[in-house]
């Protein structure tokens, strides 16, 4: 046998002595494992019934006597049964719904603006620009409305036109109280819901009373700016007039420190503004796809008539006086 081989054999014989070593410890190691599987058994089944205890507590309540809270608050089995289809195109239900949806956005941006009217009553103009930059964002939300109608073809919408019989867009009374508000008043707006007496009631006072405009007008008339009184006293039942001393004020005001409150209310009704001849455009956009240049189902001129409604500015003077800035 060779040197080498010889050490490797001693090398060999000394591992084993010290594997046999450890065998002998292990059973030492062994004898413990009982108690610690004990141990850690019963470590584990507190845990889980600690989970499952509070588990159990965050679990909702699922009995309640009536129907439950949410219901009562939002009413959504009222909401969800209030779409009666008069025809079978299955194309007529997000129709229905997306105008519902609409009629919703309509009533929130009126209590955002009548909001804002009588917080610019008392002066209080943080109050107002709140709620208007509320409905910038209910606005733009409104504006997306749209979007499940916007590539209506002609032969889609003509599937359950006919169901539609004379109702139109304009008829809606929460819109008008939405356009009273911006200024844009008519009278003869009224006739169609002298059937209905309680919305006729609401619409003929929103019909007199200042507009969201109007009250900003007195507002700087107050601070001391040069609003005339033929602006201040005029026939609130008639539609707003653009002024060339109202523009003359905005100038003055865009002129000199933006960062005013006056300017700064002057911007956000500016942004309103925006988003109403958005929501005017996409309006005529959608209704020119889906229909051409027909007669409206209310009778209305129909394209025609939203082209002349979307060339109108929301506070004109707003947008005239940036050309003498």
């Amino acid at each position: 046998m060779s040197p080498e081989a010889h050490e490797t054999s001693v090398e060999t014989r000394e591992t084993s002595a010290e594997t046999r070593e450890t065998s002998a410890e292990t059973p030492e190691t062994s004898t413990e494992t009982p108690e610690t599987s004990t141990e850690t058994r019963a470590s584990t089944g507190a845990q889980v019934s600690a989970a499952a205890q509070a588990h159990e507590d965050e679990s909702p309540n699922l009995d309640f006597a009536g129907t439950t809270p949410y219901e009562d608050y939002v009413q959504a089995d009222v909401l969800t049964h209030l779409q009666h289809l008069r025809s079978d195109d299955p194309g007529e239900m997000v129709f229905l719904v997306t105008t519902q949806v609409m009629e919703l956005w309509f009533t929130v941006i009126v209590h955002e603006w009548e909001t804002a009217a009588q917080a610019l009553r008392r002066d209080d103009i943080p109050v107002a620009v709140a709620a208007l930059k509320r409905s910038i964002r209910e606005l733009e939300a409104l504006n997306h409305s749209w979007t499940p109608l916007a590539q209506l073809t002609p032969a889609q919408f003509n599937s359950y036109r006919g169901a539609l019989g004379e109702g139109s867009g304009f008829q809606s009374a929460m819109y008008r109280r939405m356009e009273f508000l911006l200024g844009d008043k008519s009278a003869s707006m009224l006739v169609p819901h002298r059937g209905a007496p309680r919305v006729h009631a609401e619409l003929e006072k929103a019909l007199h009373e200042p507009s969201l405009y109007d009250e900003v007008l007195r507002l700087l008339a107050r601070r001391g700016h040069a609003i005339p009184a033929s602006v201040l006293e005029r026939d609130l039942a008639r539609k707003y007039e653009p002024s060339p001393e109202v523009e003359a004020v905005w100038t003055e005001l865009y002129s000199g420190d933006e960062s005013g409150d006056l300017a700064r209310l002057g911007e956000t009704l500016t942004d309103v503004a925006e988003l109403v001849w958005r929501w005017r455009n996409d309006h005529l956009v959608a209704t020119r796809r889906a229909m051409g240049s027909k007669t409206g189902t209310g009778g209305s001129a129909g394209v025609a008539w939203l082209e002349k409604r979307a060339t109108k500015n929301v506070f004109p003077e707003l947008w005239t006086a940036r050309s003498h800035v």
